[in-house]
């Protein structure tokens, strides 16, 4: 039997409204994934620690506070450091297109914004897996 798709599923920085972040661990859940949700007021070095711990497929963040620019790239760097290379960082927030073009550079997945489909974020974190998974 497949292992199911471990989500690490945070909010960095000082970003305090959660309901979307819960409204996606309920739907990952529902769509078969394993999801460590760590809560508020979490660290890139505190979630990349989570992602190697619970040896996850994917970190997902949501970041409606702005910080996107400073937050996904030390994720990302931490997640290097780790060699967490075969895990995908996404996300979702209020991002600007032009920022989550350059984020994209960096090697962050694909990033959703408010309004995304619940499907169609379960479709891309699942193919992503079926087709990255080792």
């Amino acid at each position: 039997m497949e292992r199911k798709i471990r989500v690490i599923l945070a909010k960095p920085g000082l970003d305090g409204h959660d309901r979307g972040a819960k409204v996606l661990a309920n739907s990952f859940r529902d769509a078969g994934m394993e999801v460590i949700y760590l809560g508020l007021r979490q660290t890139p070095e505190m979630i990349v620690a989570a992602a190697v711990q619970e040896d996850a497929d994917i970190v997902a963040l949501s970041i409606l506070s702005g910080a996107h620019m400073t937050i996904f790239p030390r994720v990302i760097e931490l997640m290097k450091v780790e060699g967490l290379t075969d895990v995908l960082l996404t996300g979702g927030g209020i991002i600007p297109d032009s920022d989550m073009d350059e984020l994209h550079k960096l090697g962050v997945g694909r990033l959703f914004g408010p309004g995304a489909s619940l499907v169609e974020i379960n479709d891309y974190i699942t193919n992503w897996v079926q087709e990255n998974r080792k």
